[in-house]
């Protein structure tokens, strides 16, 4: 990154060939980009109406990308394929690789620490983007923008069966043998209200096996637990549970 941020960020023309660049798309209302880039701390029109928008726009153009990509697979692997190319990190990584940074308007508080690299900022911004493509000139135009920043992840995208959670994935190999579903149990919970940590247990009582598991939430915790009851169950269980 150049580091061209908040007030010595891009000019006009040099704004509209990046979106042109970036999206394919050249602007009819430049002021539409301009607000997309405009992070809530600089002051003014923002962003934030925008990436509501925007994420609504980029969901439904990514669901008819992957709709039509995997004509084979159901509801549930095409909404963990979605989940996977719209989270915050995989928009984050993109909109790093588009230089959203260079572009950013941030007020001083999120120059001085480093809004520009935020992953949170740069996914926000990137939705945004997609919100004012949108309303600058309908969805077909922020389909195409979506196309072209996404769609050459399609075909790196993993198996839709390994992006289930590991609870998921526990509960399903339990319930095709017709067996009891794990109980978790919150053992522990330590470290100070705005940094804990979280210790679970999970039993399966059919194979006679507890695992543990420890995480910053008991979500998190939890998952970890059943992930770890996953690699303990016989090798023969996980065979004919494909």
């Amino acid at each position: 990154m150049s580091g061209k941020v908040g007030a010595q960020a891009p000019g006009a023309a040099a704004l509209s060939a990046w979106a042109q660049r970036s999206f394919g798309h050249t602007f009819a209302d430049s002021r539409l980009c301009r607000q997309a880039l405009t992070h809530r701390s600089a002051g003014g029109e923002h962003n934030e109406r925008l990436e509501f928008l925007g994420d609504s726009v980029l969901n439904c153009s990514v669901a008819r990308m992957l709709y039509d990509a995997h004509p084979d697979a159901d509801e549930g692997a095409l909404s963990r394929l979605r989940a996977t190319l719209v989270s915050g990190e995989t928009l984050g990584r993109i909109a790093g690789e588009l230089d959203f940074g260079d572009h950013l308007r941030l007020g001083p508080g999120e120059l001085k620490s480093g809004g520009f690299r935020r992953a949170s900022i740069l996914a926000d911004a990137l939705e945004a983007m997609v919100g004012a493509i949108f309303l600058d000139s309908g969805f077909d135009a922020a389909f195409a923008a979506v196309r072209q920043i996404i769609g050459a992840r399609l075909s790196k995208l993993p198996e839709a069966e390994s992006l289930k959670d590991a609870k998921t994935r526990l509960q399903e190999v339990l319930q095709a043998r017709g067996l009891a579903l794990p109980i978790y149990t919150l053992r522990a919970t330590t470290g100070e209200p705005h940094a804990q940590s979280f210790a679970v247990t999970c039993e399966v009582a059919a194979f006679g096996l507890t695992a543990c598991g420890e995480g910053v939430s008991r979500r998190r915790a939890e998952q970890m637990a059943a992930h770890n009851a996953l690699e303990l169950l016989p090798a023969a269980v996980h065979g004919s549970s494909s």
